[in-house]
């Protein structure tokens, strides 16, 4: 597997997979980033500032667009950004990619100075909480500046 930044040509592919994840985990409802018009374009948001946020997309042996993960700023937390939309292709599940991308991510991350990592999920999608505890990922209570209201598990990493 590789892994790169995002790029426009990337969006549509992106936006597939994450409403495809969310629709099958019954998560396709408000409060979720399914409903989000700026799914449709994560390019535009990650790219805008290069220096606060990015998102890495994994090709698999095709050459295909096939997942992804970002990170962006959290103003309220200082030294801190959010972990975001770490969505998979179903061909690609259950190969560790996610511990992978994530690792990879987290070093990125670091090298634009963050020290800690937020993130926010639902409990309905169980592969992914486990992976997060998995990662050292320790759970908090829900932090006010909460955008996507129907998650209802969030965690915290120092790194």
């Amino acid at each position: 597997m590789q892994f790169r930044e995002i790029t426009k040509a990337d969006d549509s592919r992106m936006a597939e997979i994450v409403r495809y994840n969310l629709k099958n985990n019954g998560l396709a409802i408000p409060g979720t980033v399914y409903f989000d018009k700026e799914l449709n374009e994560l390019s535009r948001f990650y790219l805008a500032k290069p220096d606060k946020r990015r998102y890495f997309v994994v090709l698999d042996e095709n050459g295909n667009v096939s997942g992804g993960l970002g990170f962006a700023e959290v103003n309220e937390i200082e030294g801190c950004a959010e972990m975001q939309k770490l969505y998979f292709d179903d061909h690609i599940k259950g190969r560790g990619i996610s511990r992978e991308l994530m690792t990879f991510v987290e070093g990125k991350a670091k090298e634009l100075g963050y020290n800690k990592l937020y993130l926010e999920t639902h409990s309905n999608l169980e592969a992914a909480v486990s992976l997060y505890k998995k990662m050292d990922y320790l759970e908090i209570p829900k932090p006010d500046f909460v955008v996507h209201g129907a998650m209802n598990m969030f965690f915290m990493k120092e790194i």
